[in-house]
């Protein structure tokens, strides 16, 4: 059976880490997006991966990466920013957390799809958190909960254009250990990912347009 081909954005450390080693203890072929490609030279010989230089925040950037890559199979719409402060003081954070997290995905949704839909499969996770929900009151800091809350609607949405074997779902990993998340958060990186992980190897009968935590929907 030919491996499936996935690409994890930010996947240099934290939950794109763990979603990238998950994705290669089950076969795939990892490409590990990250923007400082010799500094991931190691993780990417670990998991017998390969390193693409990606900056979701740059278009061109994102062009030459797909360039690079040719088809996918699996895309995994991880990279975050979090701000501090409040939303309307910043429209520097704004933009940067809207690039980030909503026009760097919907590029590489553009670009990685088409090949999906002629291939007759697709698997897109979009990391996203309950920070971002309007059943928490997008209560994320600066413009982390806009950015997040868009990223769902980019999930309902392209999830209804696209044909089901093409499969887009949005998940919150939760309180995690990582840089973002602080030493004090409750649950490790491999517990975060396992929701992007079980949603990226989905089974033809798996769900499509939905928002999950814990392999659970929960409320957008």
């Amino acid at each position: 059976m030919t491996r499936r081909r996935a690409l994890v954005t930010g996947a240099n450390r934290g939950i794109g880490l763990a979603i990238a080693r998950g994705l290669a203890a089950r076969g795939c072929h990892v490409f590990l997006g990250v923007r400082d490609k010799a500094a991931a030279a190691e993780v990417a010989c670990d998991l017998d991966a390969d390193a693409i230089a990606l900056d979701v925040a740059d278009a061109d950037s994102i062009k030459r990466a797909v360039e690079e890559i040719g088809s996918l199979d699996i895309l995994v719409n991880n990279a975050g920013v979090l701000g501090a402060g409040r939303l309307l003081d910043d429209p520097e954070d704004f933009e940067r957390s809207m690039s980030v997290m909503v026009h760097g995905p919907y590029l590489l949704m553009h670009l990685f799809t088409p090949a999906m839909v002629r291939n007759g499969y697709g698997r897109i996770v979009n990391v996203s958190s309950g920070w971002g929900a309007f059943s928490d009151g997008v209560s994320g800091p600066a413009g982390y909960g806009v950015a997040k809350a868009a990223l769902n609607a980019l999930t309902v949405a392209s999830a209804r254009t696209l044909p089901d074997s093409v499969k887009v779902n949005a998940m919150c990993p939760g309180w995690v250990r990582t840089r973002m998340g602080g030493a004090s958060a409750s649950r490790s990186p491999e517990e975060g990912a396992d929701t992007a992980i079980w949603l990226a190897t989905l089974d033809a009968d798996g769900p499509t347009g939905g928002f999950f935590r814990d392999r659970k929907h929960i409320a957008w």
